[in-house]
This record gives structure tokens, C-alpha cells and sequence, in this order.
């Protein structure tokens, strides 16, 4: 079997002495691994970054082997980050978090589309109102979309402030205020008010973490989630 396709490298592992296995996402065949010979060489290191987006043909006998990947970088967008941590922590955050949470071999065009548009957003003034906006849309692309647009309970979407732990779903300021401490904020940015800056996007990073580990990973945010948490933090207390 054999297809030819674009990837995004989610990551690479050394296997044997000189070669490695990469994980992809790619535009038709979704999450896919396979074999890079030679994947440690000088010629090959760049392409085997994570974000890299790569044209790639893969061989295998059977889909469900792992087979050998034959890849040529197109456009390596780490490198544009390399002074800038926060940014960086992002495209390595995003690469870690649709390896854990896709399906193997099911395509997902949108969701690779909008990781090539978040990494075009990444070091722009408003990246990290962007980056939340993409971990939204992860969710939704995955199968569980927020309801932000109006009240679970109400109906009205006036001065939507809170979300609910279990359904994802926005409430009214005051129809919240009185169990505000069993509900996530949501940030005026995600709720059409305008609005973001770091506090912001703390929490909005507060409110998709808690749906990407309870309803996608059924587990802890990968390591490069919280790091970027970290790093996003760091470079709020100590600008540039």
C-alpha cells in the first residue's frame, strides 16, 4: 500500500542507530506513525521537529502496519520561534495535544487546517487569545463543542460569565452568582465581550484544560500543555 499526502510532525522517536519514528497528523489520513530511515541524519533533523509541516508518501504491506515514511520539509515553524518560549510552548503544546487526543488513521482536514492557522498566529499580539480559541475548537472538532452562545438555563445570552463543569454549557451572571464557586469563569474575550490580556487567557486556559482532560484524554494534560501554562505565565510576569 502506498499514499502520498501534507503532515504536521507531532513528534519523533529514535529507533535502532540512525532512524526514527514520526507521528503526523496529515490532511486525509489523520494521526499517522511510521518509519523515517536515516530520521537522526543532519538532512532529516529539521523535518523531524514538531510543527514541521512535510510533504510525505508512506509504504506499508498492510494500513494497519507502521511502515516507512519518505518526507521532505515544506516549512519548519518552530524555528521562527525560538526566541520567543511562550510562542514556541504553544506549537509544542498544540502538536501534543491532538497526538493525544485524535483517533489513529481518521482524517480530520478541518482540524489540520486550523493547526497550520494557529501556527500562523503564533507571535502575533493577540497568539494566546487565539491559542484558547484553537483548544475550543479541538474540543468541538473532536466531539465535544462549548455552548457559549446563550444560557443553559435562561435562554438569554446578555452578560454570559460562567460555564458549567459537567455540560460545557455558558450561564448568565446572574443566574450563576449563586454557585459561582461549583462553575468555570468565561473570559469576556470568548464571550464576544471584547476584551483578553493574561488574566484572560489564564482562564481561558482554566476552561478548555478541564474539558480536554475530562471529556478527550480521560486523563492529565500532557507535560508540553502544562509547560506552556507555565511559560505563558512566566512571560507575563517578566515582558520582554
Amino acid at each position: 500500500m502506498e499514499w502520498s499526502d501534507q503532515g504536521i510532525l507531532l513528534s519523533s522517536r529514535p529507533q535502532g542507530e540512525g532512524s526514527a519514528v514520526a507521528t503526523l497528523l496529515t490532511r486525509e489520513h489523520g494521526r499517522h506513525a511510521g518509519m523515517v530511515m536515516g530520521g537522526r541524519s543532519p538532512r532529516l533533523r529539521g523535518a523531524l521537529e514538531p510543527g514541521t509541516l512535510v510533504a510525505v508518501r508512506w509504504r506499508g504491506r498492510l494500513a494497519e502496519h507502521l511502515g516507512h515514511f519518505t518526507l521532505e520539509a515544506v516549512k519548519g515553524y518552530a524555528a521562527d520561534f525560538f526566541d520567543d518560549p511562550a510562542s514556541l510552548a504553544a506549537l509544542t503544546s498544540a502538536c501534543a495535544l491532538v497526538e493525544a487526543a485524535t483517533p489513529e488513521h481518521q482524517a480530520h482536514p478541518g482540524l489540520f487546517d486550523g493547526l497550520l492557522a494557529l501556527f500562523g498566529l503564533l507571535g502575533t499580539p493577540a497568539w494566546a487569545e487565539a491559542y484558547v480559541r484553537w483548544e475550543i475548537g479541538l474540543l468541538a472538532e473532536l466531539g465535544f463543542g462549548l455552548d457559549l452562545d446563550r444560557c443553559a438555563v435562561s435562554g438569554a445570552n446578555d452578560y454570559l460569565a460562567y460555564v458549567s463543569p459537567r455540560t460545557g454549557r455558558a450561564v448568565t451572571a446572574s443566574v450563576g452568582e449563586p454557585y459561582r464557586n461549583r462553575l468555570l469563569p468565561l473570559p469576556d474575550f470568548l464571550a464576544g465581550r471584547g476584551g483578553g490580556g493574561p488574566a484572560e487567557v489564564q482562564s481561558g486556559l482554566r476552561l478548555t484544560g478541564h474539558f480536554l482532560e475530562r471529556h478527550l484524554l480521560n486523563g492529565p494534560l500532557p507535560p508540553a500543555r502544562e509547560r506552556l501554562r507555565e511559560r505563558y505565565a512566566n512571560a507575563v510576569a517578566h515582558p520582554r
